[in-house]
């Protein structure tokens, strides 16, 4: 296997370790529930393609869902940001050139552009999330404020954990 799969495996096992462990025991006034497991399918190559990205997103998502206990809330919330992902990583990211990002990060693209969708895909994963989690429109402010709330956490976290264990020299390969 080369380099680039190692470093993804590595990624995703900090990662889930990391929301497993840590992440899924907090809970900041019943509105914060950091998941940085996502940053994992945000971080995955551009030349991925459709299936191994749904997939891949499935899989990372039912197998929190095992482990922390839930219905199928991270599986579905998981999947619709992989699909969300590949229509926007081309607009966003790249900005419509044809150019494949190995590891996108806040080092690899523009960090205003990076943000962007990190925010923009975060912030769908927690609309997903808290509306299958609540399913109804009683509570539809506090859907909205925790989304707003989660979205930016896990951004300020994503973009710390960009700076401390994204490698520049990593995403210039």
């Amino acid at each position: 296997m080369n380099n680039l799969v190692w470093r993804n495996i590595v990624r995703f096992l900090v990662l889930m370790l990391l929301q497993l462990f840590v992440l899924n025991n907090v809970y900041l006034g019943g509105y914060v529930m950091p998941m940085l497991y996502l940053l994992f399918i945000l971080m995955l190559p551009t030349s991925m393609g459709r299936v191994p990205m749904l997939l891949t997103a499935f899989g990372t998502g039912l197998l929190v869902d095992i482990m922390a206990g839930a219905l199928g809330f991270h599986t579905l919330a998981c999947t619709l940001v992989a699909m969300m992902r590949i229509t926007f990583a081309d607009r966003i990211l790249t900005r419509g050139e044809n150019v494949v990002i190995e590891t996108p990060s806040i080092f690899s693209v523009t960090p205003q552009y990076f943000i962007s969708y990190l925010l923009l895909l975060t912030a769908a994963f927690y609309l997903v999330f808290y509306s299958v989690e609540l399913f109804s429109f009683r509570g539809l402010g506090d859907v909205l404020l925790a989304t707003v709330c989660s979205t930016v956490v896990t951004t300020l976290l994503a973009v710390l954990y960009q700076y401390a264990f994204v490698r520049r020299k990593e995403t210039e390969k």
